[in-house]
């Protein structure tokens, strides 16, 4: 889940005429064409070409002469020099840089400990998206847990389940047929190495489907994932493992609702997202129950214990691709777990949190 696309369905929502509150949003350099905003809102451009300068000393200033009741950041981060008689709120998606610092470049892992633990404990208000979140922040940092509101996300409108087949989208891709899908910044937490072995040990008995992985890799420390996809083509013997760094969002819908079974495994997470778009457009998910996503998928995935085991994914995978009893069944439980979040009730009970701890 990208903070942008947190931003921009909150903002969304909160520019309905029906809102009483009022916002002021501060921009570096230009509006975005894509920003919702409604007439309890008005935009102001800080000019500078430093993030940290935009962060720490422009926004403080703007915010102090505005004379705001509250500061809201939607990204772990509070500026550094902005006044403790101004109240505040942070979304603080997830600590993983806390939990598990080896994943980080000392640089990164220096940075995010540093600065969000500082805006955790300065925050009057804190917003997370699971309870998994919430218990984390208070077992790495000494705060009140009064503070802390779990406000779980929620799915665009889109991903919904639709008949719509478009070949040139297939096309685009480089899938023949059928497919298995992953999409999601490739991090260490998220196995996909592991993947692509455990469909490895399916590719034969399913010689119509292939394995579309989209995401730019972080892995730290490296991992070459071009090389491991173009090695295990070689032992398949064809194109069978696809990989883009991006998928055009307006083909995602398309993709989730095409893919025989979507594949996300973490051991970490701050709430886990794409399977819940997964499950919304009608998707089998195969999933860990690991960090939050149990509070996530419910019971309507297939759940791995091990995501190391490389026996354990490709067993998970054959299962669902082979029997379409089970693969109906997922689909109509994760139709109704998909229901239980919207961005309308997101929207409304975060912005309920914020005017009622306002000054």
């Amino acid at each position: 889940m990208g903070v942008g696309r947190y931003l921009f369905n909150l903002l969304q929502c909160w520019s309905k005429p029906d809102s009483d509150a009022e916002f002021i949003l501060y921009f570096k350099n230009h509006i975005p064409d894509d920003i919702p905003q409604g007439k309890n809102s008005r935009s102001e451009i800080l000019k500078t070409e430093s993030n940290a300068a935009f962060e720490h000393f422009l926004l403080p200033k703007a915010v102090r002469e505005d004379k705001i009741d509250l500061f809201f950041s939607p990204s772990y981060i509070l500026p550094l020099r902005i006044s403790r008689k101004i109240k505040t709120a942070v979304a603080v998606h997830d600590i993983s840089y806390e939990a598990h610092p080896e994943w980080f470049s000392w640089q990164n892992r220096i940075l995010l400990r540093r600065v969000s633990k500082r805006s955790i404990k300065r925050a009057d208000i804190i917003f997370t998206p699971s309870e998994f979140t919430k218990k984390e922040i208070l077992k790495y940092y000494r705060i009140s847990a009064e503070k802390i509101f779990v406000v779980p996300l929620a799915t665009d409108e889109k991903f919904r389940q639709t008949e719509n087949n478009s070949k040139p989208i297939k096309e685009k891709y480089k899938i023949n047929n059928k497919f298995i899908f992953y999409i999601g910044a490739i991090f260490s937490r998220r196995f996909v190495p592991e993947c692509i072995e455990a469909f490895k040990q399916v590719a034969e008995k399913f010689p119509d489907h292939q394995f579309l992985i989209s995401g730019t890799n972080y892995m730290y420390p490296a991992v070459d994932i071009g090389y491991i996809i173009k090695k295990a083509n070689e032992d398949i013997g064809r194109e069978a493992i696809l990989h883009t760094d991006y998928v055009d969002e307006n083909d995602l819908v398309y993709l989730y609702n095409h893919a025989d079974l979507f594949i996300w495994l973490s051991s970490y997470e701050g709430f886990g997202l794409p399977p819940i778009e997964a499950l919304a457009c009608g998707t089998p998910v195969i999933t860990t129950k690991m960090g939050s996503l149990a509070e996530a998928v419910g019971d309507s995935a297939v759940f791995i214990k091990n995501p190391e085991d490389v026996k354990e994914i490709g067993a998970a995978m054959e299962k669902i691709l082979s029997n379409e009893s089970l693969a109906n069944e997922l689909i109509k439980k994760g139709s109704k777990q998909a229901q239980k979040f919207s961005w309308e009730k997101t929207a409304q009970e975060t912005l309920r949190i914020l005017t009622h701890h306002e000054k």
